[in-house]
């Protein structure tokens, strides 16, 4: 147990003294390439243009304007020639079963002729209107209308750099979203060699 905590002890010290040689240096940047990359941009673009229309404009015109209007048949001629015809029928009947169908075949023929009077009532009769009279012009007008349309314009541009770099006597290559510049920071760390 004891071997145990003491080989848990001195890797906790190696790994503290690993961690103490790693630090910050700078290396030489040899490129930096740019990634292009075409991207749609959509751009809208509105114009305004004369349109050409006809307008209806409605115009009163001096004096009255006289119409017909037929009348409304209101049903109550019928009603009245069923009832008067029900008793006339009624007082015909011989019977007690003669003086029911009388009365049925009286409303029946009695409401018929009422109706019939109700319409020629109202087909002969017309009242006369007068309302004031007006006309519809077409007037053409000018309108200004506004237009759009969307264009989709394309446009490279840089998604980031393909960038070289020497440290020591060695060349590395890494993606990087921006120009690093002439140099770059890099992380030197030392580890110890186990083999």
């Amino acid at each position: 147990m004891k071997s145990t905590m003491t080989l848990a002890l001195l890797s906790i010290l190696g790994l503290a003294a690993t961690s103490a040689f790693a630090h910050e240096d700078f290396a030489t940047v040899i490129s930096a390439t740019p990634i292009m990359q075409r991207v749609a941009v959509p751009t809208r673009q509105c114009w305004n243009e004369q349109v050409a229309a006809v307008e209806e404009r409605r115009v009163r015109v001096p004096g009255q304007v006289e119409y017909s209007e037929p009348r409304a048949n209101s049903g109550a001629g019928t009603v009245l020639g069923a009832i008067i015809g029900g008793v006339v029928g009624h007082q015909f009947g011989n019977s007690t079963g003669g003086r029911d169908h009388g009365t049925a075949a009286g409303a029946v023929i009695g409401g018929l002729v009422g109706n019939s009077i109700d319409r020629d009532n109202a087909e002969g009769g017309v009242r006369r209107v007068s309302r004031d009279a007006y006309s519809v012009e077409r007037v053409p007008v000018t309108r200004e209308v506004q237009r759009c349309r969307t264009n989709t314009e394309y446009r490279d541009q840089v998604a980031g750099y393909d960038v070289r770099y020497r440290y020591g006597n060695r060349d590395y290559l890494t993606r990087m979203d921006r120009d690093p510049g002439p140099t770059i920071r890099v992380n030197i760390e030392v580890r110890p060699d186990f083999r």
